[in-house]
């Protein structure tokens, strides 16, 4: 379907991920921009239109896409006093991060009353496929709403699956990527670090798992570009990764699916932001191994 040239996009959150975004779809319309930090509003100067409340972004545009880095942010940007329900123009919000399904239940329902359409669109991929357009985006909601705002998504996704109708079926299969992906690294690090102390070279270790079964996300990039260099700027903080496994393991108690496995990965995340910080990347989740085995894995 062609894009509505008519209709104004906005895009509210240009952070780690929403920048490259943010940008990739500047390859194919003007954007409205609205965040809260100066600093993230800056690289767009001269690009795009930019505002400073989500209550001037509804406005000013007919499509948001919206893209925050907790609830709460999203809690008061999309519901707040200055937020996007209270903006004049919008009146389609796509929810491209992850909050879990609860959320999305609650904004469907207040943007409903002001005649305002909730898309549920999270993405996935890192940093690295958002700039190069290459997200997967699972979608969930209105199916007519998808389909007029499918091209805009093209511009950064390489992939996209339609899930249903159901509200918040896109933030669950989010979930459950994010919890598969933070468990690959944490026992792809575990294991570096078993085989540093055992001897192993970690570059030799990576080579052979990379070429055979125990392939995954973390030993294809996170490790080898990440960690062995010891820059640790994969792109994700430890609470943001924290944040979508604590609210997986609360879904599962919704659902009374046991997750043993699941709960043991958000306690092996938090217990890392206790040692590393909030704010320190993802790919820290090595060091508390490497401190308590006494071992360094990569460097010179």
């Amino acid at each position: 379907m062609a894009l509505n040239t008519e209709l104004t996009i906005g895009f509210l959150g240009v952070g780690a991920i929403g920048r490259p975004i943010a940008d990739r779809m500047l390859r194919v319309t003007p954007l409205v921009i609205c965040d809260v930090s100066e600093a993230a509003r800056a690289p767009f100067e001269g690009r795009a239109m930019l505002v400073r409340t989500a209550a001037q972004l509804g406005s000013a545009a007919d499509i948001v896409f919206a893209c925050l880095p907790s609830l709460q942010s999203y809690r008061d940007a999309i519901l707040g006093a200055d937020g996007l329900i209270n903006g004049s123009r919008v009146s389609q919000v796509i929810h491209i991060g992850t909050t879990g399904p609860k959320l999305v239940v609650e904004m469907l329902a207040a943007l409903k009353l002001k005649q305002i359409e909730l898309l549920d669109a999270p993405v996935t991929g890192g940093t690295p496929r958002a700039r190069a357009g290459e997200l997967m985006v699972m979608v969930s909601g209105s199916r007519a709403v998808f389909e007029g705002v499918k091209t805009l998504i093209h511009a950064y996704a390489g992939a996209i699956v339609y899930l249903g109708e159901r509200p918040g079926m896109a933030q669950t299969m989010k979930l459950i990527n994010n919890l598969l992906s933070a468990a690959n690294l944490a026992i792809a690090s575990e294991m570096l670090v078993l085989g540093v102390k055992a001897g192993l070279d970690p570059r030799q270790m990576l080579e052979v798992l990379n070429g055979g079964t125990g392939q995954n996300s973390a030993t294809l990039t996170k490790l080898p570009d990440h960690v062995l260099p010891r820059t640790f700027d994969y792109g994700g903080r430890l609470e943001i990764v924290h944040k979508d496994l604590a609210m997986l393991v609360h879904e599962a108690r919704q659902l009374a699916v046991a997750a043993p496995l699941a709960a043991m990965i958000e306690m092996t995340y938090r217990d890392a932001i206790a040692q590393e910080g909030s704010e320190s990347d993802m790919t820290t989740i090595i060091r508390p191994m490497e401190r308590s085995a006494g071992v360094e894995v990569g460097g010179s």
